[in-house]
C-alpha cells in the first residue's frame, strides 16, 4: 500500500513543464527499453521466486541499476492518470505494479558486459556513483534535500544522453541538446517531479539551482576520490 504522506513530498512543478503534454508525447513518441545489467535481472527472478520477498531488499537492487529503476518507474508512471499521482518512490512503484509486471519490465532487454558500446556499462556505473554521493550529501545536510530523492536525482541525472549511448533510432523525435532531451524523457515517462525540476533547472531563464547544485557536487567529490586522470575525464563528459 502506497504511503501518501511521502508521495506528496517533491518540488512544486514550473510552469515550464505544462508547455509539454507529457501524456501525448510519450504516446506519438514510443521510446526503445531501456538494458537491464544481467546481475541484477538474475537476483530479481531468485527473489520472485522466494515465497516472502523484501520490499526493501529488492528496491536497493533495482535502485542500483539505473536501466532497472528507468524501466520499472516509466511503468508505474504510465499507470497513473493524473501527474499528482505519479509514484515518487521505487517501493511504491513496485507494490503498486506487482512483482511479475516489475520482472517484465526490467527482462526486455539485458545489458551485455561484451557489448560493442563499452559506455553502456560507464554510464550504468558513473550513475550509481553519482546517485549516491547525492544522497550522502544530502544526508549530511550539506544540501537542504529528501536522500531519496537525492539519489533519484543523481541516478538519472544522464539520461539525456541515452539516445546517444544506446545508438536509438534517430527517426526518434528527439533535440540534440541533451538536456532538453533529459527533460522530455523525463517528462514522458512520468518521473518523480524532483527529477523533472533537475532538468528544468538546466534550462535557459531557469529560477532554481538546487538539484543542479547538489549533482555539481557530486561530480566534484566524485572527481576528488576517484582521482581520475584528466584523459578518462575528458572520455565521459558526453553523458555527464
Amino acid at each position: 500500500m502506497r504511503n501518501e504522506k511521502i508521495l506528496e513530498i517533491g518540488s512544486a512543478r514550473n510552469p515550464v513543464f505544462l508547455q509539454l503534454n507529457q501524456q501525448e508525447w510519450a504516446a506519438k513518441h514510443e521510446l526503445p527499453d531501456l538494458p537491464v545489467m544481467p546481475e541484477t535481472l538474475l537476483l530479481m527472478e531468485l527473489m520472485v521466486r522466494e515465497r516472502t520477498v523484501d520490499l526493501g531488499e529488492l528496491s536497493q537492487l533495482v535502485l542500483g541499476d539505473m536501466g532497472a529503476a528507468l524501466q520499472i518507474m516509466r511503468l508505474a508512471g504510465s499507470e497513473e492518470s493524473l501527474a499528482d499521482d505519479r509514484p515518487s518512490r521505487i517501493e511504491d512503484c513496485i507494490s503498486g505494479l506487482g512483482l511479475e509486471a516489475c520482472l517484465d519490465a526490467v527482462s526486455r532487454q539485458t545489458l551485455k558486459r561484451n557489448a560493442r558500446h563499452p559506455g553502456m556499462n560507464a554510464m550504468w556505473t558513473h550513475a550509481r556513483e553519482i546517485a549516491e554521493s547525492c544522497r550522502a550529501l544530502a544526508e549530511q545536510s550539506y544540501f537542504s534535500a529528501n536522500p531519496e530523492e537525492a539519489y533519484l536525482v543523481g541516478l538519472f541525472h544522464a539520461i539525456g544522453a541515452l539516445p546517444v549511448v544506446l545508438e536509438w533510432d534517430r527517426t526518434i523525435d528527439l533535440p540534440d541538446d541533451q538536456e532538453l532531451a533529459g527533460l522530455r524523457i523525463a517528462q514522458g515517462w512520468s518521473l518523480p517531479h524532483c527529477v523533472i525540476d533537475y532538468f528544468s533547472e538546466l534550462r535557459p531563464l531557469s529560477n532554481g539551482n538546487r538539484w543542479s547544485r547538489l549533482v555539481e557536487r557530486a561530480h566534484a567529490q566524485d572527481y576528488a576520490m576517484a582521482e581520475t586522470p584528466i584523459s578518462m575525464q575528458k572520455q565521459s563528459v558526453a553523458w555527464m
